[in-house]
């Protein structure tokens, strides 16, 4: 598949280029060409490590909406070796393609996974509406939330939408209802809750899925009340100052761990989590495997006191 490049991965691009170029050479004119191989693999690997080694928050915006970046329906399947029943429908008004969830098992236990899913070509994208979900989204959720806690099963949730979608139909239908509805319930379940946080995490959108007992952030995402455009949009009336705004907004996951709140960062390979997919999927699995461990040690009385308590503490 062919890889895509953002514009501070040009000079990755360039080396990766060299070394096609330089393998075509070898194979056409049958000369040896492993040691030239072997020197640009390694300018490959350090200036892979000098550019994702001192991103700036726009780079991790930019990098957070890589095309190739996994999504939500790639995590799960790749954690549950494909045993997973997605499960449809919010019992209302129909079943919202943007958010996914249902039954998956990771090493013989059964987990409640649910998300936001986007879409790799036109098509898709339309079809799950660019991961910004619609009221019965966030009822689809809840219920699937209800049906878990129901069978005693925890929860773990993958955020990575653009925003709760803004059309004047979601907001007939009550939108901002159903996200307020999310977060009180989420608050008071008695199963244990995890959020993870696999790409962009804007607004009400994000939240509206994103309370939980450990709330964790991928290394190159973000989580703000707004994205650094529409940001830029408001104070500036442009786009132009969209990294001005992505700097001013503190949205990266260093600077949410700082403030209390996150609970913490999950490192991705050097390239990004699109670069080594699979080798993030093992960390992801690793991690919700320790702390959903941790956090059924708790009894659900416990689990939903402290749970109250982070989120109440936020902002003092």
């Amino acid at each position: 598949m062919q890889r895509s490049y953002l514009e501070f991965e040009k000079p990755i691009e360039e080396i990766n280029e060299q070394i096609a170029q330089t393998q075509e050479i070898g194979e056409k004119g049958k000369v040896d060409i492993n040691a030239t191989i072997v020197d640009l693999e390694k300018k490959l690997s350090t200036t892979t490590k000098q550019i994702f080694n001192n991103l700036s928050p726009w780079q991790k915006v930019q990098l957070s909406r890589h095309p190739d970046r996994p999504y939500t329906l790639d995590y799960i399947k790749s954690i549950t070796n494909g045993n997973f029943l997605e499960l449809h429908g919010d019992r209302n008004v129909k079943d919202d393609k943007a958010m996914v969830g249902g039954f998956g098992e990771i090493d013989g236990k059964t987990y409640m996974f649910i998300g936001q899913q986007k879409g790799r070509n036109t098509k898709e994208r339309k079809y799950r509406n660019f991961g910004m979900a619609n009221p019965e989204g966030y009822r689809k959720a809840l219920r699937l939330m209800k049906l878990a806690e129901k069978f005693n099963k925890p929860i773990v949730t993958f955020i990575d939408t653009p925003g709760a979608f803004p059309g004047l139909e979601a907001e007939e239908r009550g939108q901002g209802e159903a996200i307020a509805r999310n977060l009180y319930e989420m608050m008071l379940l008695k199963v244990p809750v995890i959020c993870i946080v696999i790409g962009e995490g804007a607004s009400g959108g994000a939240l509206g899925i994103g309370i939980g007992d450990k709330v964790i952030m991928l290394e190159n995402t973000w989580y703000s009340v707004i994205s650094p455009e529409s940001c830029s949009s408001i104070l500036w009336r442009s786009w132009d100052y969209k990294e001005n705004a992505a700097n001013a907004l503190k949205l990266t996951g260093k600077d949410m761990l700082k403030q209390k709140l996150i609970d913490g960062i999950i490192k991705e390979p050097i390239g990004g989590a699109h670069a080594e997919p699979e080798k993030m999927a093992k960390k992801l699995k690793t991690e919700i495997k320790k702390h959903i461990s941790a956090l059924e040690k708790l009894s659900p009385q416990e689990r939903v006191n402290i749970r109250t308590e982070k989120f109440s503490n936020m902002g003092n």
